[in-house]
């Protein structure tokens, strides 16, 4: 990971903490990168997506996919297609927050 340009600073305590249980986890991760079953391009616009989402939003990592993404040919425009998509986990918030509000509504008109 470390020399794919894909480690993240964050995961030197877990490194340090168990170096057998962080090596194991990158093997397993940089399959995805190395499999050959998704193109480098979806691979990197998954990524985005991932890093991009509501549930996530780790901007060093939509950076650095993005930036591969575009090394790699990918359009700005499929970039932002992929942003647009990522947007939509957030939708969820209003889906579960709205019909808690109603009832909260409902019981104190009672």
């Amino acid at each position: 990971m470390r020399g794919a340009g894909h480690w993240n600073p964050l995961w030197d305590g877990v490194a340090e903490l168990d170096p057998e249980w962080t090596e194991s986890f990158m093997r397993t991760t940089m399959s995805t990168y190395r499999g050959g079953v998704l193109t480098p391009q979806v691979v990197e616009l998954l990524c985005i997506a991932v890093d991009a989402a509501c549930t996530h939003l780790y901007a060093p990592g939509v950076r650095r996919h993005m930036r591969a993404a575009l090394d790699l040919g990918v359009e700005p425009r499929e970039i932002l297609e992929v942003l647009k998509l990522a947007t939509t986990v957030g939708v969820h918030s209003i889906n579960v927050g709205a019909p808690i509000l109603m009832e909260e509504m409902a019981g104190r008109s009672q």
